[in-house]
C-alpha cells in the first residue's frame, strides 16, 4: 500500500510538472509557426503572420497596432510608385530609408559636380564634402581607367589529357566566339562583347579541373545578366563540341561572372604643394600624412579600417546609383590582398615638395540597365551627374574615395578623428535623447566648445531641464 501511494504520488506530481511545463512552454516560449507560401500572401497577411509569431504587440508602445503602423508609415501613398519597390525583392513588408545627400565641388577632370550619397552616417558626407572642397581650388581630382574589362568563368572538370585540351581551346578559340554571337551581337554594336577567352589549368591542386575565363567588355552597363547569359551559351557549345572531337564529355560545374574584376580600373589622383598645407608646420604635417598611409600599407589591422574609410565615400555612391555595392565591396577587398597581403588601397608620395595622394580601385559599375533603369532615384542620381557613361562614374567614384580617406587621415593627424565625428552625431543622441528643439538647439551651442559624448549630452539635458 505503501509502496502504490508512493506510485500515485509521484504520477500526481509528474502529471502538474508536466502541465506546468506546458502552460510555461507554450506561454512563454511558445515557439513560432512554420509558413508555407509567404511569397504568395498579401502584404497585410505577411505582416499579420510575423505580428502573430515575432512581434509582441504593444511591446514599445500601449498602441497595440504599433508594429503595423511602423511598416505602412514607410510606405508610399502612390500606389503605382509602391509596386516598382515591392517588385524590386521578395516579400517585401515596407521600404527602408536612407538619407539621401549631395556633396558638392567636386572637381574631376576639369568637370564640377554635385554627388548623390546614400548613408546613413553624417560624418562620411561630411568628409566627402571637406575633402572637394580643399583639392577645389588645388586642381581637383584627375583619374584616369586603366582598364575596363570583366570576368566571367565557365567551370569544369575533364578526364583527358591536359595538352589536348589545351590544344582544342587553341584551336576553336573563334568558334566559341561564333558560338554566342546571337547573344553578343547588341552588346557589341555597342562596343561591347567577349573579349579574349582562356583555359586555366587547376590539375595540379585539383584533380580534373579547369576553367575557361572569358573577359568581356560592357559598354556602360554593369553586365551581369549578359555575362551570365552569355557563359552558360557558351558552356552548352563546349561541352558538346570538345565531347564530339574528343569522345570524352566534360562535367560542367557552374558558369558565372566573377565580381573579383583586377581589370576594370580606375584611378584617381590629387596633387599640391607641401606649402598649401598652410603655415611653418607644413612638412611636419604632410609627412605625418604620409606616414599614416605608409602604415596602412604594411598592417593589416589599419589597412582594413584605411580601406572602410575609402568604401564608406565608394559605397554611398554606388547605392546612390543604383549599383551593387555589395559587388563592388567584396572586389575591392579581394584586390586590396591581390599581393598576398591585405593592405591600403590608397598611396601618398611626396616628392620635391609636392604632395600626391591617389587611389586605385577596381569599379564594375553601369549606368543602364538594372536598378539604373527602375529606381526613381538612381536615375535622378545620373541625371545630377550630368547622365555619365560608367567610365566616368567609376571617375567619380574613385574621386569621391579618396576625397573621403584624405579628410579621415587629415582628422586623425590632426585633431583626431572623435572631434568632428561625435559633434555629428549629436543630432542623433539628441533625438535618442527625446530633447526638445530649445534643449537641442542649446546643446549645438554648448558643444562647440565642449567634447561630445552620451553621458555628456546626458549630463547636459538634465542640467537644462533642471532650471527650466
Amino acid at each position: 500500500m505503501g509502496f502504490f501511494s508512493f506510485n500515485r504520488k509521484t504520477a500526481f506530481c509528474a502529471l502538474l510538472c508536466f502541465l506546468w511545463f506546458k502552460i510555461y512552454y507554450y506561454q512563454f516560449l511558445k515557439m513560432p509557426s512554420p509558413v508555407s507560401g509567404f511569397s504568395k500572401l498579401s502584404k497585410a497577411e505577411k505582416i499579420l503572420w510575423l505580428r502573430q509569431n515575432f512581434l509582441s504587440a504593444g511591446a514599445n508602445s500601449p498602441d497595440p497596432d504599433w508594429h503595423e503602423k511602423i511598416l505602412e508609415h514607410f510606405w508610399s501613398s502612390d500606389t503605382a510608385f509602391q509596386n516598382v519597390f515591392d517588385n524590386f525583392s521578395e516579400n517585401t513588408v515596407s521600404n527602408y530609408h536612407l538619407p539621401y545627400s549631395i556633396a558638392p565641388n567636386f572637381l574631376i577632370d576639369g568637370r564640377l559636380y554635385a554627388v548623390p550619397m546614400v548613408t546613413e552616417e553624417s560624418s562620411v558626407v561630411a568628409a566627402a564634402s571637406a575633402g572637394a572642397k580643399f583639392w577645389l581650388n588645388r586642381g581637383g581630382f584627375s583619374t584616369r581607367i586603366i582598364n575596363n574589362l570583366k570576368e566571367g568563368q565557365i567551370h569544369f572538370t575533364w578526364s583527358g589529357d591536359a595538352v589536348m585540351l589545351n590544344n582544342f581551346v587553341q584551336t576553336h578559340i573563334e568558334s566559341f566566339f561564333s558560338a554566342c554571337s546571337g547573344t553578343t551581337e547588341r552588346m557589341e554594336k555597342r562596343g561591347g562583347g567577349i573579349s579574349s577567352i582562356t583555359l586555366r589549368d587547376f590539375n595540379a591542386i585539383e584533380p580534373q579541373y579547369y576553367q575557361l575565363q572569358v573577359q568581356f567588355k560592357t559598354a556602360d552597363a554593369m553586365g551581369a545578366n549578359f555575362i551570365n547569359s552569355v557563359l552558360e551559351e557558351l558552356s552548352q557549345f563546349f561541352s558538346r563540341k570538345l565531347t564530339t572531337e574528343t569522345q570524352i564529355a566534360p562535367s560542367i560545374i557552374m558558369s558565372i561572372l566573377s565580381n573579383y574584376t583586377p581589370d576594370c580600373i580606375v584611378e584617381s589622383k590629387v596633387q599640391c604643394k607641401i606649402s598649401d598645407f598652410g603655415d611653418k608646420n607644413a612638412h611636419f604635417y604632410a609627412e605625418k600624412f604620409r606616414k599614416a598611409v605608409r602604415i596602412a600599407q604594411i598592417d593589416t589591422y589599419r589597412a582594413v579600417t584605411h580601406n572602410k574609410g575609402i568604401m564608406n565615400g565608394v559605397d554611398s555612391v554606388v547605392i546612390a546609383t543604383g549599383n551593387d555595392f555589395r559587388a563592388i565591396e567584396a572586389g575591392a577587398h579581394a584586390y586590396a590582398a591581390r599581393d598576398g597581403m591585405y593592405k591600403s588601397l590608397s598611396e601618398c608620395i611626396i616628392e620635391d615638395n609636392i604632395f600626391t595622394m591617389r587611389v586605385t580601385l577596381p569599379l564594375a559599375v553601369g549606368t543602364v540597365g538594372g536598378l539604373t533603369r527602375l529606381h526613381p532615384l538612381a536615375k535622378l542620381s545620373l541625371e545630377l551627374l550630368q547622365s555619365p557613361t560608367s567610365e566616368q562614374l567609376m571617375s567619380i567614384m574613385a574621386s569621391v574615395g579618396l576625397a573621403q580617406n584624405f579628410a579621415a587621415v587629415r582628422s586623425l593627424v590632426t585633431t583626431g578623428i572623435q572631434k568632428g565625428h561625435m559633434k555629428l552625431h549629436l543630432s542623433n543622441i539628441l533625438n535618442e535623447m527625446n530633447a526638445s528643439k530649445t534643449a537641442s538647439e542649446s546643446a549645438q551651442i554648448y558643444f562647440e566648445q565642449h567634447t561630445v559624448s552620451v553621458n555628456a549630452v546626458r549630463d547636459f539635458l538634465q542640467e537644462f531641464n533642471e532650471k527650466k
